[in-house]
């Protein structure tokens, strides 16, 4: 296994949305000319964490997932400003914790990590693209959690739409790509997501 992590930054807005809310109209998003038809990916994702929370409490999510175009195990780091980084490896073989992975949370802890949630993902992906290629992906999420602390299940749906390399690279261009997008939400029925993240929600944050 490769050692040298991907690298990126996320920069996404989520969304909380009813089981039976229409999908979002995109035809006044600025800089977007299209949007594809809906890629399905069927995502599922461990959590792992040290007994006493030492990476919830930093900030840190550290997962196991299978499905979609970047399986694999991934650190993502605490948010700065309106993004986080995020770091990648391949699956491996099995849901041991590759050293790489062991190495690279050691500023965080080094205590053992465990099972912390399960989080099964039902997701359509749509590509919102412009002249210079994808400007955002949207996501229509349908979640089954589970926390495996208390054994506790949860459900719900929400949508994300995450910047792509073609995004406003200026704070104003991307504040104006964002107001037109929640305009869209929130039009078709969408509010603003109560939890920060699918991890906080399936532990009952």
């Amino acid at each position: 296994m490769t050692t040298e992590p991907s690298r990126t930054v996320e920069v996404e807005r989520k969304y909380d949305v009813d089981t039976a809310t229409p999908l979002p109209v995109w035809d006044a998003i600025p800089g977007v000319d299209a949007v594809t038809s809906g890629e399905h990916r069927a995502l599922d994702a461990g959590y792992f964490d040290t007994a006493d929370a030492a990476l919830s409490r930093a900030g840190v999510a550290l997962r196991r997932r299978t499905g979609g175009p970047d399986e694999g195990w991934h650190i993502k780091g605490p948010r700065e400003g309106d993004g986080r980084l995020e770091l990648g490896w391949p699956l491996g073989d099995a849901d041991i914790v590759p050293d790489a992975v062991t190495t690279a949370i050691a500023r965080w802890t080094t205590e053992p990590l465990t099972p912390l949630a399960r989080i099964r993902n039902d997701r359509t992906a749509f590509l919102l693209t412009g002249p210079g290629g994808v400007v955002a992906e949207f996501v229509d999420d349908h979640v089954r959690a589970t926390d495996l602390r208390s054994g506790t299940e949860r459900e719900w749906r929400e949508w994300e739409m995450e910047l792509g390399p073609a995004a406003p690279a200026d704070a104003a261009g991307r504040e104006a790509f964002f107001t037109a997008v929640e305009a869209a939400v929130f039009a078709a029925g969408g509010r603003h997501a109560a939890s920060g993240s699918k991890l906080a929600r399936a532990l009952g944050f």
